[in-house]
């Protein structure tokens, strides 16, 4: 049977999941995880993860793993014709996308969810500090393409860094147009052709949608 993906399309990490599933043809069982109404808070859920977080992946045999970048790469090593995504071999090559992935995890996404949580769960519109936080993000990454002047995000081939790359980038720019880095822009222009690009449209589209109507709210009260 296919692995369960615990999940919701409107989440970047879910969207790079499924991206990542795609390019490698795995076929995943998706089961809905409603973030608003706190599905993820429920104690059935917080047993098989206590981070409570999505996307959320599970194994007939039990085996459960949370965390979109450690979900790529098990699919790779597990499911993977080849590891081209994420190589085994390739000591430096698999240091530079684990750098990605890091700057993803610690910096990026973090910084972007700093602001959209508060604004989704509590009806908070983000401080200018936090804006600030997120603009900086965004100029480091736009610089370490500059620096690389690579195809993709960790050299010429596609890996699983792209996918966090691309989501958590074309989400956040809600709140820093992503536009304003030309490095970055480019990129993400460079990405949109892709074929697996069509898996982050519609989650991107729900996304922007609610965080767009609840901003405008929040301003005109």
């Amino acid at each position: 049977m296919a692995p369960k993906l615990h999940s919701i399309i409107a989440s970047p990490p879910v969207r790079a999941v499924l991206m990542c599933a795609k390019v490698l043809d795995v076929e995943l069982e998706l089961i809905p995880v409603d973030l608003l109404s706190k599905d993820h808070l429920k104690d059935e859920y917080l047993k098989k993860n206590p981070q409570h977080t999505v996307p959320l992946l599970e194994e007939d045999d039990g085996f459960l793993l949370a965390d979109s970048h450690a979900i790529m790469g098990y699919l790779v090593n597990q499911y993977g014709k080849d590891d081209s995504l994420y190589p085994k071999n390739d000591s430096r090559l698999r240091a530079v996308i684990d750098h990605i992935l890091h700057l993803d995890s610690s910096v990026l996404f973090i910084r972007g969810l700093f602001i959209s949580k508060p604004l989704l769960f509590q009806k908070i519109l983000p401080t200018e500090e936090k804006i600030k936080d997120l603009k900086e993000a965004f100029k480091i990454l736009d610089a370490v393409l500059e620096k690389n002047q690579t195809k993709y995000v960790a050299g010429n081939s596609l890996t699983i860094a792209d996918f966090s790359v691309v989501t958590t980038i074309t989400c956040f720019d809600s709140f820093t147009p992503y536009a304003e880095f030309p490095h970055l822009k480019a990129y993400i222009e460079r990405m949109e052709q892709e074929s697996w690009y069509e898996l982050n449209k519609e989650g991107l589209a729900i996304n922007k949608k609610m965080i767009g109507e609840l901003m405008n709210e929040l301003k005109n009260q």
